[in-house]
């Protein structure tokens, strides 16, 4: 049995949860997941623009949390699911602080703000980066308002975005690069 893209169930503007709850589509749970799968689509364009294996099982590696976290915020937060949903752990927030780590080994020292840019790939880093942040931010304002977000997957969004600057660094170290700082004007 085949299942079909369309369902035309949302096409007035309702989508069901995990759960089957009906809410808006433009409920703030709705838009932190799809901030998250916007992420997640970037984080695969970035993965597929780097050639060093290292960043690019680590990528996928981060592709896979996401999808957990996607799945997470899509689920009716009032219902008890019959499906269990992969969790996010302490250990992933760890891998991503290990690999910065590691990647800033290879760096020289920090010493001006950085502007986006210098190759397509390093862009496309920063890109990537501020989606994330966005996609913190929405899970932020889900739960200001009242609605649950597992507090580690804040963390775990705040310390990717963190990760995907130093991915960014580090991409223009292995391409050879020049990194842009930021002079400020006097």
């Amino acid at each position: 049995m085949t299942m079909k893209i369309y369902t035309k169930t949302g096409d007035k503007g309702k989508t069901a949860l995990i759960g089957g709850t009906k809410v808006s589509k433009g409920s703030l749970r709705i838009e932190a997941y799809g901030n998250v799968d916007e992420l997640n689509s970037f984080v695969g364009f970035v993965m597929d623009q780097t050639s060093d294996a290292i960043c690019k099982a680590d990528l996928k590696e981060i592709q896979d949390r996401l999808f957990t976290i996607g799945a997470e915020l899509a689920c009716d937060p009032e219902k008890q699911l019959k499906m269990k949903i992969p969790d996010i752990y302490e250990s992933d927030i760890e891998f991503l602080e290990k690999r910065m780590d590691e990647m800033e080994k290879e760096l020289p020292p920090l010493k001006n703000f950085i502007l986006p840019g210098g190759h397509p790939s390093v862009s496309s880093t920063h890109i990537a980066r501020c989606v994330c942040r966005r996609a913190e931010r929405s899970c932020v304002q889900l739960q200001d308002n009242e609605s649950y977000v597992d507090p580690i997957i804040i963390k775990y969004l705040n310390r990717l975005s963190d990760y995907l600057f130093m991915l960014s660094r580090y991409t223009t170290h292995l391409l050879g690069v020049t990194e842009i700082p930021w002079i400020a004007r006097k």
